[in-house]
């Protein structure tokens, strides 16, 4: 079913969650971390290899200030941290997955059509 929905330009729900979520990185780091229980900082930048250190620092802390992910500190030598989803992160991994599937289902003919 769509609900159809009043645009109001200045408050839209939708436009600003897409506004913070919809760079190149947050959602494919989200997508890597709902795929395990944590994971530190080497294993995302492994996991995603053409993302810069800089860039990861950036986008886990502003995702960490969204409250979509956790971050966990080991007192170490080095310190260990691990990344989590939150509860929050969670739940949006669950309303993210129907898109993620239609995206792996017609990617080929929205790439086509460029």
């Amino acid at each position: 079913m769509f609900y159809k929905m009043k645009i109001d330009k200045e408050f839209c729900p939708v436009r600003d969650i897409i506004s913070h979520l919809g760079d190149k990185w947050s959602i494919l780091i989200i997508v890597m971390l709902s795929q395990s229980t944590s994971m530190r900082f080497s294993e995302l930048q492994r996991e995603i290899p053409d993302i810069s250190q800089k860039m990861l620092t950036q986008t886990l802390r502003k995702l960490e200030g969204m409250s979509l992910i956790e971050r966990a500190i080991y007192p170490e030598v080095p310190p260990h941290v691990e990344y989590n989803l939150s509860p929050l992160g969670q739940s949006f991994v669950h309303t993210l997955t129907p898109i993620i599937e239609w995206a792996k289902s017609n990617k080929q003919q929205i790439l086509k059509s460029n």
